[in-house]
């Protein structure tokens, strides 16, 4: 075996999904913790701050206490490699998040004991099922008042349309809350009030140990009902659950440090290492000697002191060295990575190499955009990471037009992150940007003033959705760029670009020009 692939198998990169309020920005803290990425659970939080872990490192994330985009964090535990990629929660982000799950072998799905699958929840598992990306479930917030394990396991396997594996138990929930049970290795964790928890091995079920720990009632309710749940539900099966059509599911709370250990447990043993990359010609393999890797992220002004852009990449096959140079496929260009970075959110370090399943950044001024195929071997395109069409388009209106070319160097940068798309229309000067959902609206705002300097607001636009057009006959299209001036548009691609005023003049659009593609997503060419 050689050192690259004992490598790879050493890596272990992966997600977290939730829906918001889940508990995910706590559970990322506690895995950093018991990672030991970090010594204290308390080293996360601001000086004189609301609590928030460090992946929310900008200046809307720390105000509104949510996470609106994604973040990598890399740390070595149980001689592996973990990197956490921590995705937006909240729901308007959905591009960010589906691109940042295209760079994952695996994920871990965050439920709330009280609410279960919630709506952010079921799109996200849709992205992962699409990719077959293999999920670990966690149940949250079982020290508080929810519902009973089964009514959440069945909710798993029949919304989802998975079998669900359970390789813990809490004893109790809510205020009857005493423990939580590994079925997985018979170890009992129970929580002591001002201590760490204690940790018990059993034999069993039915170890006599348990009677003694456990309250009379808890002890007899829990062997019942392991008893049905190991009967009712599906044993455990790795290859199944890397297919992704099972997940074992672990009880826990990250608040109270609850099944966090069991987790990472989990992640180490049963979660994949890199898994082979959807590819032009021919799909990626991690074994694979050639250095390929693909941009998913751009990140601006992590540093708002330096302007620094970073191009997030993740790497597919071959050994990376630090300064080795890598052709941008598509362009051609020759790019020598002088200072490959790792991160832990917004702390990074220069690192001498990295290997399939790591995540390094490379600093960049406006070269590598999101989608792009970076290699040392013959040209290769990773595929998969769409443009999605905009669902909100407002036009830019700026308070004072000395800084009109601040808003250009601005849009442009956010443009190229994904954080918005800009058109400019055919007819007419002002910029138009499109929007997954408001919430990036206001990151758009945010940053422009925070980042820029820029004091500018947002008006609504004549029209309320696009569409990228293309035929494969040029005549075709030129008669219909001609006689459609006023509704169309170019991306900052050049691509063309379709303006409705509404789905009914979309859908006439599209009837009334069989030769014309109407398409909701973009691929980088």
């Amino acid at each position: 075996m050689t050192s690259t692939q004992a490598s790879t198998q050493d890596r272990r990169t992966f997600a977290i999904i939730a829906h918001p309020d889940a508990g995910k920005t706590t559970l990322t803290e506690k895995l950093l913790l018991f990672g030991g990425a970090i010594h204290t659970a308390g080293e996360v939080k601001a000086r004189g701050q609301n609590r928030r872990a460090r992946s929310d490192w900008m200046k809307i994330e720390q105000q509104r206490g949510i996470s609106v985009t994604s973040s990598v964090m890399t740390f070595e535990t149980q001689g592996l490699t973990f990197n956490l990629l921590d995705t937006p929660g909240h729901e308007d982000f959905s591009e960010d998040t589906y691109r940042t799950l295209t760079a994952v072998d695996s994920a871990v799905m965050v439920l709330d004991a009280a609410r279960g699958i919630e709506a952010q929840t079921l799109k996200l598992f849709e992205v992962c099922r699409l990719r077959n990306v293999p999920i670990i479930t966690f149940i949250n917030k079982v020290d508080r008042d929810g519902r009973d394990g089964f009514s959440l396991l069945d909710e798993v396997a029949d919304q989802l349309q998975l079998d669900v594996c359970p390789m813990s138990w809490p004893i109790g929930m809510g205020a009857d809350f005493e423990a939580i049970y590994d079925l997985d290795r018979n170890r009992l964790t129970q929580p002591i009030r001002g201590e760490d928890a204690i940790v018990t091995q059993c034999t069993g079920t039915d170890d006599p140990q348990l009677d003694a720990l456990l309250t009379p009632a808890g002890v007899k309710l829990f062997r019942e009902e392991v008893e049905l749940a190991q009967g009712g539900y599906s044993t455990w099966d790795a290859e199944r659950y890397r297919a992704g059509d099972l997940t074992p599911v672990y009880f826990g709370s990250a608040l109270r440090e609850f099944g966090i250990s069991e987790l990472i447990d989990a992640l180490a043993r049963f979660a994949p290492g890199p898994r082979v990359q959807p590819a032009t010609p021919q799909p990626v393999s991690p074994e694979d000697p050639n250095v390929t890797g693909f941009i998913f992220k751009v990140q601006a002004n992590m540093n708002p002191m330096h302007r620094d852009r970073i191009a997030f990449m993740r790497l597919c096959s071959g050994r990376f060295r630090r300064g080795m140079k890598l052709n941008q496929v598509g362009t051609g260009k020759s790019i020598a990575v002088h200072s490959p970075i790792l991160f832990f959110a917004h702390e990074r370090e220069v690192v001498d190499d990295a290997f399939p399943g790591d995540i390094i950044g490379i600093p960049n001024h406006g070269t590598l955009r999101v989608g792009d195929t970076l290699t040392d071997g013959p040209p290769v395109s990773i595929t998969g990471l769409p443009n999605f069409a905009p669902e909100i388009l407002r036009r830019v209106v700026l308070k004072d037009p000395t800084k009109t070319k601040q808003l250009r160097k601005a849009l442009d940068d956010m443009a190229e992150e994904g954080v918005t798309q800009v058109f400019h229309p055919n007819i007419g000067s002002q910029w138009i940007v499109g929007v997954v959902g408001q919430l990036q609206l206001d990151v758009l705002i945010s940053r422009l003033e925070a980042e820029y300097r820029v004091d500018a607001a947002l008006e609504p636009s004549p029209w309320d959705t696009a569409r990228w057009i293309a035929s494969d006959d040029p005549a075709i299209m030129k008669a219909f760029a001609d006689t459609h001036r006023s509704t169309t548009a170019t991306d900052r691609d050049g691509a063309a670009v379709f303006m409705a005023k509404s789905g009914w003049d979309l859908n006439y659009a599209v009837e009334r020009n069989p030769g014309i593609r109407f398409t909701a997503t973009k691929e980088r060419e």
